[in-house]
């Protein structure tokens, strides 16, 4: 029974110890959707089809969801409570398939969302510089700036835009009064392509952090199924 008790004590502390650096982790990413929300409230996403898509929603959606489970894993560990434990286990295997599935399906349609992809980008471009749509107009100025290029496959995207032959401002290498209509002073590469080439550089980053999350959610449920066993085992003898 000593042994069992000990076994319960120590899982217990390891198992609050890893929810409560969960919850603060959650806790920081929702701070930084927050950030973006105040600081970049003008950057929206650049697609037509989920206007709400944006960093920032993510961030706080994502930091929110974390506390959450953190804060269950908390109480369960701290109360001891197996209901508890097993709702934390329960959520968190949820999450953990539904991310295999996404990873799984994206891999298997990459190339159906590539095309969709383009396509809704192309819709978008259509929104540039209307009204309300300030935060799609910035986005597609910060991307084309920022990457050094024009459109979405080719600067004629813009073309169908302005029903000319014409691009925004910041497509031009350098700004000037006949920038906007002269080809030769324009970003070559499409957007599309630029970012998509910035992702395969930076994919063992992106590799590295899943694999992280991923390690950390299986050392949750790992903890929170053995003492959920340890707490049925302890209510037994007790019994």
């Amino acid at each position: 029974m000593g042994v069992a008790q000990g076994c319960l004590q120590c899982v217990k502390y390891l198992m609050f110890v890893f929810n409560l650096i969960f919850w603060l982790g959650g806790c920081g990413i929702l701070g930084v959707g927050v950030w973006l929300a105040v600081t970049q409230g003008h950057f929206a996403t650049l697609s037509s089809t989920f206007p709400s898509l944006t960093a920032a929603t993510l961030f706080m959606v994502m930091g929110s969801v974390i506390m959450v489970i953190g804060f269950i894993g908390c109480l369960g560990a701290v109360t001891e409570h197996r209901w508890l434990l097993l709702s934390f286990f329960v959520i968190l295997l949820i999450i953990f398939l539904l991310e295999v599935i996404t990873g799984v399906l994206f891999l298997a349609y990459r190339e159906n969302l590539d095309r969709y992809a383009q396509e809704d980008l192309r819709k978008g471009l259509k929104l540039y510089n209307t009204t309300d749509n300030l935060g799609l107009t910035n986005a597609w100025d910060i991307v084309q700036n920022d990457f050094r290029c024009c459109g979405v496959l080719n600067f004629t995207d813009w073309f169908e835009v302005y029903n000319s032959t014409k691009v925004p401002s910041s497509c031009c290498l350098e700004l000037s009064k006949e920038c906007q209509q002269t080809e030769s002073m324009w970003w070559g590469n499409p957007c599309y392509e630029k970012v998509k080439t910035w992702l395969k550089e930076n994919i063992s980053s992106v590799g590295i952090f899943g694999l992280c999350i991923a390690f950390i959610q299986i050392l949750g449920l790992l903890f929170s199924m053995v003492m959920y066993c340890q707490v049925v085992k302890s209510e037994k003898m007790y019994e």
